[in-house]
């Protein structure tokens, strides 16, 4: 008999479905789906003399769109509000976008630029590569530093969410505070 219970057990396991362990991507983007209707208060971590702006500026990141494929979040530095950040759930990771409107509510020249996840990256940091469109676009704009741009979040839980752009010779950071949302403002 024990060996009947054995073969049963043995057999069921068989057709058991395997449990796939969740990719870093999927974990990253369900930590940043818990931000959804959140507005949160951000500090420039690290720029240059270009950032100056930034520095003084108050700055705030609304995170008001949530579906399981998309987040969006808008970044307003002092009154603008013409930046939208855009994460896409794609069949291999992740893919970023950062779209610009200009004020008669047109999209700026210089807007859906990004690029998808190359490697893995983490469930607490995503980067994400300029991808040929962008390339094509900074280098039509006369923006051809941009080129080797790489965009990351990263977010350290009920602590910060970090923005950053990073290439040769340039770092810049927004660092936003998880741990007091700003109330009454998300939509």
């Amino acid at each position: 008999m024990k060996k009947f219970g054995f073969l049963v057990a043995l057999s069921a396991s068989a057709f058991a479905t395997p449990q796939v362990a969740a990719q870093p991507a999927d974990q990253f983007f369900a930590h940043m789906s818990t931000l959804c209707g959140k507005s949160l208060n951000g500090k420039l971590a690290a720029g240059d003399d270009s950032d100056a702006s930034f520095a003084t500026a108050k700055m705030q990141a609304h995170v008001r769109t949530c579906t399981d494929r998309e987040i969006q979040i808008s970044f307003d530095v002092g009154e603008d509000r013409s930046r939208t950040w855009i994460i896409t759930r794609i069949d291999n990771g992740l893919r970023l976008k950062h779209r610009h409107m200009l004020k008669d509510g047109t999209e700026d020249p210089v807007s859906q630029y990004g690029g998808d996840t190359a490697q893995a990256g983490t469930a607490t940091r995503q980067e994400f590569p300029a991808d040929a469109y962008s390339k094509a676009m900074f280098t039509k704009e006369g923006r051809t530093v941009s080129n080797s741009n790489i965009w990351a979040f990263e977010i350290a839980p009920r602590q910060t969410l970090t923005y950053e752009l990073a290439r040769p010779n340039r770092l810049f950071q927004v660092a936003f505070d998880l741990a007091n949302p700003v109330a009454g403002v998300a939509e």
